[in-house]
């Protein structure tokens, strides 16, 4: 086992109203500090999700572990074949390889600060998504980039499940 040591010497501090903001309601995401940024020790962002709105499909990173941290509200977060739900305080850490996702619990709203360590250059990860969201490019366009941005596309009958009965349960109430 090898020890990851970040090469960089300098505090980061992104201050709120500096932080790039990419999408739009019910989904938005607080680009924070890049891969770069911090030598290659993390990566972090804030998804904020409106009521019931899904934050990533199934996927797994094959070199970082994923960290979620709840700020406010509930999200259903996949991992393998289990999803958890997280209230506010909550923290869950989904190892490299493993199959995971992420939405705000149905007809709740959700809060996330999320780190990747070690980092991954996202930025440009996000903005490529936004830029699918305005029509500017389009979703198959994601399969070309999963190796650079070490996100790889899954199925995962355990999510899809979940939030079908969770979608019924909503709509029943």
């Amino acid at each position: 086992m090898s020890l990851f040591v970040p090469e960089f010497d300098e505090t980061v501090v992104v201050r709120a109203a500096g932080a790039e903001v990419v999408g739009r309601a019910p989904t938005t995401v607080r680009l924070l500090a890049d891969s770069g940024a911090t030598g290659g020790a993390l990566s972090t962002q804030r998804v904020t999700l409106r009521e019931g709105a899904d934050g990533a499909g199934p996927h797994r990173h094959d070199h970082s572990a994923e960290m979620f941290f709840l700020l406010d509200g509930a999200a259903d977060i996949l991992s393998g074949d289990g999803v958890v739900t997280a209230g506010p305080g909550d923290l869950v850490v989904v190892p490299p390889g493993r199959p995971h996702a992420f939405a705000a619990v149905p007809g709740a709203d959700a809060d996330l600060l999320i780190v990747l360590t070690p980092g991954v250059e996202r930025f440009e990860y996000f903005r490529h998504l936004q830029r699918i969201a305005l029509g500017e490019a389009a979703p198959e366009s994601l399969l070309e980039v999963q190796e650079l941005y070490d996100n790889h596309f899954l199925r995962s009958r355990a999510r899809d499940t979940r939030r079908h009965a969770a979608g019924e349960r909503a709509a029943e109430g």
